[in-house]
């Protein structure tokens, strides 16, 4: 049965929220599965390393320019299926078939085509999923939601992990029909149960489309560009400021955590290895609390507490450098950056000028946590080369008190004035 406006409230969201878990849970099954085991292909041809590293961040490159790029041409897209299933109805079938093909390549080229094709399709429809939210569930309401969203991808690694352990060495190929199963029937959910044609935000966004006297509902991407670097009170690009240099602090403080365990604390590469696995844990369980308590006090101020927990415990983590310690301060820091990662796309939707200009938003919160993710690292990893391994945690934590002091100006500036409106395609 289609999805209906006519539900009540409460069950509507519950049910839009489900969708998108089901769309990204599906997306990020084989982004996971992707990850763990498409090197082990890739070295079967290749013996750098750093060969294998660079193919392997081709996706996170190509998102750059397609996230945003994609979720502003939902937003101007108009059917009677809405302006995301028709994306979503071809992009993930389309993706799981690519993905099933990837095992199956039989050359260097080919894996490499089949690797840029997925990487393409699976970039194409994420901001488009993740949009769903916005356009169903009110604001007072999706902190709550987009926790479940990210519960949801915190559990891929689980699937991703139990599929290598238990199929992998026995059927190495088939096991990729796996997550591709995954994808096909979460994306038949979809396309039975969801129009987005029926979405609150999808009738504001036709109603200022009926409203405009050019003659041309269609926003280029050009406009809402300059309509964000126009505002004078910058709200919003210090708050995608803050994102970027959280996101670099978390991804340092993820990818950086074996080394550090092995250089400081002395682990073997295992044991190194499994000193975010609590953490993981830590995160999941906040995640939905850190909603609740946005709703009840706001968005900005859980945001700017989860980014203080997380330094206070990275500066924990410097003063007990032992392994029960550095565990114990990445339990706390994954509760505080629940905080962060379950509010900041939902803040900054809320910042958005316009219902129409939602699935760009989308697109740009991912390009600008995936550049911090990328530049972080490299930023502590450098401060590391001049400090040494033991200093790292409290690097991370000057990174994130930049990214405070970011959020606290946007909490100064945010009601300042109303945002300008979008400039039109004349």
């Amino acid at each position: 049965m289609a999805f209906t406006a006519g539900l009540d409230r409460r069950g509507s969201t519950r049910k839009i929220t489900f969708f998108v878990a089901l769309a990204i849970f599906a997306q990020e099954s084989t982004w996971n599965f992707y990850d763990n085991q498409v090197p082990v292909l890739l070295r079967e041809h290749l013996t750098s390393a750093a060969l294998v590293g660079l193919c392997m961040g081709m996706d996170n490159i190509l998102g750059v320019f397609i996230q945003p790029w994609i979720g502003h041409r939902s937003d101007n897209t108009r059917t009677a299926w809405g302006r995301r299933m028709p994306y979503l109805a071809v992009g993930m079938p389309l993706a799981a078939v690519i993905f099933l093909l990837i095992p199956h390549a039989p050359t260097l080229a080919t894996l490499i085509a089949a690797m840029f094709l997925y990487a393409v399709v699976s970039n194409a429809f994420r901001p488009v999923a993740e949009s769903l939210m916005p356009d169903f569930i009110a604001p007072e309401r999706r902190s709550r939601a987009n926790a479940a969203v990210k519960i949801a991808s915190a559990l891929t690694i689980i699937v991703a992990s139990l599929i290598s352990l238990l199929v992998v060495d026995e059927h190495p190929a088939a096991a990729f029909a796996i997550p591709s199963a995954i994808m096909l029937a979460s994306a038949l959910v979809l396309i039975v149960s969801v129009r987005d044609s029926r979405s609150p935000a999808y009738q504001v966004a036709l109603a200022e489309d009926a409203a405009e006297t050019s003659g041309t509902p269609r926003i280029p991407f050009r406009a809402v560009i300059a309509e964000l670097l126009r505002d004078p009170d910058r709200s919003r690009l210090l708050l995608m400021l803050t994102i970027f240099l959280f996101a670099g602090a978390w991804a340092a403080s993820r990818s950086l955590l074996t080394p550090y365990g092995m250089e400081t604390l002395g682990l073997s590469r295992g044991d190194a290895g499994g000193l975010t696995l609590p953490s993981g844990v830590a995160y999941i369980v906040a995640a939905y609390p850190a909603a609740l308590l946005a709703e009840r006090f706001g968005r900005l101020p859980v945001m700017a507490a989860g980014m203080a927990v997380f330094a206070v415990a990275m500066v924990g983590g410097t003063l007990v450098q032992t392994p029960t310690g550095t565990v114990v301060a990445m339990c706390v820091a994954a509760t505080g950056a629940a905080g962060v990662i379950i509010n900041a796309v939902v803040a900054l939707w809320s910042l958005a000028p316009s219902s129409r200009v939602l699935g760009t938003y989308t697109g740009l919160h991912a390009v600008v946590w995936a550049s911090g993710g990328f530049l972080g690292p490299a930023l502590i990893g450098g401060v590391v080369d001049l400090t040494g391994w033991a200093w790292m945690l409290l690097a991370i934590a000057g990174l994130l008190g930049a990214s405070v002091a970011a959020l606290t100006r946007v909490a100064a500036l945010q009601r300042r004035r109303p945002l300008a409106p979008v400039a039109e395609e004349s």
